[in-house]
C-alpha cells in the first residue's frame, strides 16, 4: 500500500528542543543507551522493560521512600508487580517544584468567566480541603465520590484526596441515578461531594434530586459535602457545604502521606452500556509513571504551556488532563456544552486563555466540519501549536480539516487508548511526521501489536489490538472482583497472558497505526473484514450525513443484513440520490461487499455518556432482545435516540 500524504513535519528546531529528544539524549549520556531513531526507541522500551520505566522514575525525579530493588518484579497478567517496596504519592509529585507566583489552572464554565489560579492558591486550598476530609475521618484507602463538573472544585478535591492516600472516584452532573447508583455503591464510599445542579447549553439542571437518590442507595456513605454550584444558597438536609469543609482545614499545611506503588489513586468505570460498569482500579505509582512519560515525551508539555482537553469528570480525559499537573505546564478547564452558544465556542476559549495545545474528540471535529467552522478566522490562534483528537477514529477529512482551518503548521495527534489504563498506547510522537488518517506510532512502553485470530503478528493488515507485555497503568483490579475472574474474561479470554483490547488495529510498515473501530462490532462479508469506523469515513464523506450508526444482522443462509442508519442535517432528505451517493462512497473507500442492503435515516444515534456509538446493544435490540438486558438507558448520553430502534423492533419484519 502506498503511504497516504504526509500533512505535517516537525521543524528541525522542534525536534531538538522537544521533551523525547531531551530524554534520549539523557539515555545515551546515562544509561548507555544509543538509539537515533523513534523505532528503535520504542522497540528498546518494550523489549527491556525493567530498564525503559526505571529510566522513566529517573529522568523525572520521582520522590520516593523505600528501597528500590527491581522496577518489575512479576511479568505475568494480570498481577504484574510493579516497583515493590517503593512507597511514593502522586499528589507530591504534582506540587514538587512548583512556584507560587506560577499559573497552575485555567477554569471557566457556563456559569462562570476565565479565571486563574496559581500554584501557590492551589496549595492553599488543597491543603484546606485535605485537613478538611482528614476532619471527616477519611485516611488511607478510604474513597471519596464526586458528583462534580468539570471545574476547579473538581480538581482541588482529587488532589487533596490522592495527598492522603485515599481513593477517588468521579461522575458529571448529566448521569442519571441509576447510573452514578451503578458506579458509585459498588465501592462502598465513606464522602460524598455533590453540586446542587449545573448549565448545559444555557439551560439549568437541578440534580439535588438525584443526590437525594444517590445517598440512600449507599449505606457507607458518612458525610456529604455539597457544593453551591447552580443556586449559590443551596443547601441540603445534613451535608456539609463546600466552604465550611475548607473552613476546618483553612491554614494547614499541604503533606503528603506515601503510599505503596500499587496502592489505589482512583477508580475509572467501564461504559456500562450492558451490565455493571466494571469499577477499574488503577494504582498510584502506575498511573504517576504512565503519566509523567505521556504528558512529557507523548504530549511534549513544557513550561509556559497550556493543555485542554474538552471533558468531563465522568470520562478518563479528565484523569488525563488533570495529570498535565504533573509538568510544568499549566491546564485549562471547561465545563458546559461545546456546541453553545455556537460551535467556535471552545475557539473562542483557545484564544482567550491562550491554549497551546487543544484535545477534542473526533466527533466534535466533524461536527465542527459539518457547522462550516473556521477556527482560525476571526481568531488569534498563534500560540496553538497542538491539537489532540480522541474518543473515536479520525477520519482522513478531520485531518484535512484541521490543517486547512486551524493551521497547516499544526501539530495534529490523533490517539487511541482507553478507560482501562487511562491513557493512549497509541498516539502522538513530537519528532514525527503526520500522514494523512494515521495515528503516528506505538507509544514508549506499550507492546502493541495487531494479531490474527491464531495469535499471529500482522503488518500492514488489520487484526486484534493487543498489548503483549505489561503495563504500570493497567487495572489493579476490578472492585469487587475477588478472584479476578471478571478481569480476566474481560481481557484475556481471547489469548490468555495477553490483553486484547477490542479494536481492530493496523500497524503499518512504516510504524504508524490506523484504527478500523471496535472489533466486536466488525463487519464479514465474504471473509473481508471491515471495522465500522471505515464505513463511517465513508458515509460522513457527505454533506448531508452528520451522524451514523452501521450494524450487520444475521440472516439464515446468508452473510447477514447491513443496516446503515444516518443522521441527516436540517432540511436533508433520504432519496435515491443520497442511497446511491452513499452507496458508492461505501464502494469505492471500502468493498462493494459493504455496500448496505439497508439506508434508513434516524433522529439521532445513541451514544455513551463519553460520547461512543452503542453499536452492539443496538444490534441486540433489533435482533429482538430486551432493550433493559442489553443497555442501561442511564449510560446514555441521549437515552431517547435509543427508543426510535426498540420501536424499529418491535415492527413487523
Amino acid at each position: 500500500m502506498n503511504a497516504p500524504e504526509i500533512l505535517w513535519r516537525p521543524t528541525a528546531a522542534a525536534v531538538e528542543s522537544s521533551n523525547l529528544t531531551a530524554y534520549v539524549d539523557w539515555l545515551r549520556a546515562g544509561r548507555g543507551v544509543d538509539v537515533t531513531t523513534y523505532p528503535e526507541l520504542w522497540r528498546w522500551s518494550v523489549d527491556d522493560l525493567e530498564a525503559f520505566w526505571n529510566s522513566i522514575f529517573d529522568h523525572f525525579g520521582v520522590e520516593y521512600d523505600g528501597e528500590r530493588t527491581v522496577a518489575l518484579a512479576a511479568r505475568e497478567m494480570p498481577g504484574a508487580v510493579w516497583f515493590p517496596g517503593v512507597r511514593l504519592n502522586w499528589a507530591e509529585r504534582a506540587f514538587a517544584g512548583k512556584a507560587d507566583e506560577a499559573v497552575a489552572i485555567l477554569h471557566s464554565s457556563e456559569l462562570r468567566e476565565l479565571e486563574e489560579v496559581t500554584w501557590g492558591e492551589l496549595r492553599g486550598k488543597v491543603a484546606a480541603c485535605a485537613a478538611g476530609l482528614r476532619s471527616l475521618g477519611v485516611g488511607e484507602g478510604d474513597r471519596v465520590v464526586a458528583y462534580l463538573p468539570n471545574i476547579l472544585e473538581a480538581t482541588v478535591a482529587f488532589l487533596a484526596v490522592a495527598s492522603i492516600g485515599a481513593i477517588w472516584s468521579s461522575a458529571s452532573p448529566d448521569f442519571g441515578a441509576g447510573s452514578l447508583i451503578d458506579r458509585f455503591a459498588q465501592i462502598g464510599p465513606k464522602v460524598l461531594i455533590c453540586v446542587d445542579g449545573y448549565r448545559y447549553g444555557g439551560k439549568d439542571f437541578d440534580r439535588t434530586g438525584v443526590v437525594a437518590r444517590l445517598r440512600e442507595a449507599m449505606p457507607s456513605l458518612e458525610h456529604t459535602v455539597l457544593l453551591p454550584y447552580l443556586d449559590p444558597e443551596a443547601s441540603l438536609e445534613g451535608a456539609l457545604a463546600w466552604a465550611d469543609l475548607l473552613a476546618r482545614g483553612e491554614g494547614s499545611e499541604l503533606t503528603f502521606t506515601r503510599v505503596p506503588f500499587d496502592h489505589p489513586l482512583w477508580v475509572l468505570y467501564s461504559s456500562g452500556t450492558t451490565g455493571l460498569p466494571k469499577a477499574i482500579v488503577q494504582g498510584q505509582g502506575g498511573i504517576l509513571v504512565e503519566q509523567l512519560k505521556t504528558m512529557h515525551l507523548h504530549t511534549d508539555a513544557r513550561p509556559g504551556d497550556r493543555l485542554f482537553w474538552f471533558t468531563t469528570t465522568g470520562w478518563m480525559m479528565w484523569n488525563y488532563i488533570v495529570s498535565g499537573l504533573l509538568t510544568e505546564a499549566a491546564i485549562v478547564l471547561h465545563d458546559g456544552n461545546p456546541g453553545y452558544p455556537d460551535m467556535g465556542v471552545l475557539w473562542d476559549l483557545a484564544e482567550r486563555a491562550g491554549v497551546t495545545m487543544f484535545g477534542t474528540s473526533a466527533a466534535w471535529i466533524s461536527a465542527c466540519m459539518k457547522a462550516g467552522v473556521e477556527p482560525g478566522r476571526g481568531r488569534d490562534l498563534s500560540r496553538l501549536r497542538a491539537v489532540g483528537s480522541t474518543g473515536s477514529p479520525l477520519s482522513p477529512e478531520g485531518f484535512d480539516w484541521v490543517y486547512e482551518h486551524v493551521g497547516s503548521d499544526t501539530w495534529l495527534f490523533s490517539t487511541s487508548g482507553g478507560t482501562d489504563l487511562c491513557s493512549a498506547f497509541v498516539g502522538g510522537v513530537p519528532t514525527l511526521p503526520v500522514y494523512r488518517g494515521e495515528l503516528q506510532a506505538r507509544a514508549l512502553g506499550a507492546a502493541v501489536e495487531a494479531w490474527d485470530p491464531e495469535g499471529r503478528p500482522l503488518v500492514g493488515e488489520v487484526g486484534e489490538l493487543v498489548i503483549t507485555a505489561p503495563m504500570p497503568s493497567m487495572p489493579l483490579f476490578l472492585w469487587g472482583d475477588a478472584d479476578r475472574s471478571r478481569y480476566r474474561e474481560s481481557y484475556f479470554e481471547m489469548f490468555p497472558g495477553t490483553w486484547r483490547h477490542g479494536d481492530w488495529i493496523e500497524i503499518t510498515d512504516r510504524g504508524t497505526a490506523i484504527i478500523h473501530g471496535r472489533s466486536d462490532s466488525t463487519i464479514n462479508r465474504g471473509g473481508i473484514r471491515i471495522g465500522t469506523a471505515e464505513i463511517y469515513r465513508a458515509v460522513l464523506e457527505s454533506d448531508d450525513v452528520v451522524d451514523a450508526l452501521v450494524v450487520d444482522l444475521p440472516k439464515e443462509g446468508t452473510d447477514g443484513v447491513t443496516w446503515l442508519f444516518v443522521v441527516l442535517r436540517e432540511g436533508a432528505e433520504l432519496d435515491e440520490d443520497l442511497k446511491k451517493t452513499l452507496a458508492r462512497s461505501i464502494r469505492e473507500r471500502t468493498s462493494p461487499r459493504h455496500v448496505p442492503d439497508r439506508v434508513t435515516a434516524v433522529p439521532a444515534v445513541p451514544r455513551t455518556l463519553s460520547g461512543k456509538i452503542v453499536e452492539v446493544p443496538v444490534k441486540r435490540v433489533l435482533m429482538g432482545a430486551d432493550p433493559a438486558e442489553v443497555v442501561s438507558r442511564d449510560s446514555l448520553a441521549n437515552p431517547e435516540a435509543l427508543d426510535y430502534f426498540v420501536g424499529l423492533a418491535a415492527e413487523p419484519a
